[in-house]
């Protein structure tokens, strides 16, 4: 059976720097009907659990530990036995949400993750956060930027930890390298595609932020 993509938003509150923000944040979910990974375990464990439907979570796989991308991983991971894998560049921002409970294992450029009979390719990509990471899926046609890429322009840099000439390089150098129809999900919001966001590339780099 071939591996799909499902797919979950789940709602709550992003904190850094002293503030505190409303969100709603995309759970993606790559298997079948036997066996999944989930995407950046956000808010709430038990309705990705429930999203889930008794396949097996093989790996919870963090873009990044800002804490509305990694709230929810310990307890999912707790009640699956599945490990939570993030970029080791991350940690100092995951300690900041968890700092008894360390992740299960790294993620490293270039790392491929089977599942389903899919490959997905962990590409780091620096700038939102130090070790953001995305995954590319080729048979499947689709990128999961996290907070890296959005529908107009990449994520926010204005905070601890982040760079926009950064930001801006990783999506430049590993993302709209992509082939065009290349399906972006995102962290948050509408997906995209590489080929409607890479002309716009200048465009963010005037804006500079």
């Amino acid at each position: 059976m071939a591996a799909r993509v499902d797919h979950l938003v789940t709602s709550g509150t992003f904190a850094l720097d002293g503030g505190e923000w409303d969100v709603d944040n995309n759970v993606w979910i790559v298997g079948d009907d036997t066996e999944a990974i989930v995407i950046d375990a956000a808010h709430d464990a038990d309705a990705i659990e429930a999203a889930l439907n008794g396949r097996t979570l093989r790996a919870i796989v963090c873009t990044h530990a800002h804490n509305d991308h990694i709230d929810a991983a310990p307890a999912l991971a707790a009640a699956t036995g599945a490990p939570v894998l993030l970029h080791p560049d991350d940690l100092p921002l995951w300690k900041q949400t968890h700092p008894d409970r360390a992740p299960d294992g790294e993620l490293a450029d270039g790392q491929e993750l089977e599942i389903a009979g899919t490959t997905l390719r962990v590409l780091h990509t620096p700038g939102h956060a130090p070790g953001a990471i995305c995954l590319y899926a080729p048979g499947l046609g689709t990128v999961f930027t996290g907070d890296t890429l959005f529908r107009g322009g990449p994520g926010a840099t204005g905070r601890s930890f982040s760079h926009f000439p950064t930001i801006v390089e990783s999506i430049r150098d590993r993302l709209l390298t992509l082939p065009p129809e290349t399906a972006v999900r995102t962290g948050h919001g509408d997906s995209t595609s590489i080929g409607t966001e890479a002309p716009h590339l200048d465009e963010w780099i005037a804006r500079g932020h």
